[in-house]
């Protein structure tokens, strides 16, 4: 004899009600880390070969096939972690910021390095000059200003526009923004292995989509082909910004403001 939903439910209290509210902010947390990358992929594949193999098992007896995929389970827990690597990074990695908390609450205030760095993206996308500079946030990055020119200068639009400049050796790599000081030049990035859908999309995207996927640096891309400005953060890259809104939309970013973010149109 079965049972009703209304049978269910007069049964439940209120530890079975946070249990279950537990567990469905649990998905819902993996769901949103997971959003927009590789792993949505990788998760739909393996839905779908369990729903396989569950139809399977419950329409036909097959013993050595279940032996099988009985004995293999210990070996796919195993391998979650390895497949999933990047993604349970990003989530350990959150959730050891304190410094994001603190910034909700912080009073949006001018900053001079962003100012710079905005007016700069201007004057570079209009003389289609390749740039990316990215801005350091909780997350370090001295193993990658290990790797540039030491700067620790004073921002200015003047000294970013020479930086990437055509014709000087810093204009290949990376300028790294450490609170108001800019920290150091030619940084080398890490590249991204997500594919980007966009051909006229290249290392510079690549390099800035790589650093927020290991980090939460907040990276701008300005493109040497086409002069456009990308915003590359949490793995993901949000292309064709405003250059004229650029200081309010990096500051949005930079303040784990959401709002200006959701709006941009993205890769």
């Amino acid at each position: 004899m079965g049972f009703s939903l209304d049978y269910y439910i007069e049964r439940l209290d209120w530890p079975d009600i946070v249990d279950i509210l537990l567990v469905a902010a649990l998905i819902y947390g993996l769901l949103l880390l997971v959003r927009g990358t590789r792993a949505v992929s990788l998760l739909r594949g393996l839905l779908v070969l369990a729903l396989f193999f569950v139809v399977l098992s419950l329409l036909i007896d097959l013993v050595a096939f279940t032996w099988l995929v009985r004995n293999i389970l210990p070996a796919l827990l195993v391998a979650f972690p390895v497949i999933f690597q990047p993604e349970l990074r990003r989530a350990l990695e959150q959730l050891g910021r304190t410094g994001r908390f603190v910034r909700l609450f912080r009073r949006n205030r001018e900053s001079a390095a962003v100012t710079a760095v905005a007016r700069a993206c201007l004057r570079l996308s209009q003389r289609r000059h390749g740039a990316l500079i990215v801005f350091e946030q909780d997350t370090g990055l001295q193993e990658y200003i290990d790797t540039g020119i030491l700067l620790n200068a004073e921002p200015s639009t003047e000294l970013l526009l020479t930086i990437f400049n055509k014709n000087t050796e810093l204009h290949d790599g990376a300028v790294i923004v450490r609170g108001e000081k800019l920290v150091a030049a030619a940084a080398v990035m890490p590249l991204s292995t997500s594919s980007l859908s966009d051909r006229q999309m290249g290392l510079r995207h690549r390099a800035g989509l790589g650093i927020s996927e290991v980090s939460d640096a907040v990276a701008v891309v300005v493109s040497e082909e086409t002069g456009q400005i990308a915003i590359a953060h949490n793995g993901r890259i949000l292309r064709r910004q405003d250059p004229g809104r650029l200081d309010a939309i990096l500051t949005a970013f930079l303040q784990n403001s959401s709002g200006i973010a959701v709006r941009q149109r993205g890769v």
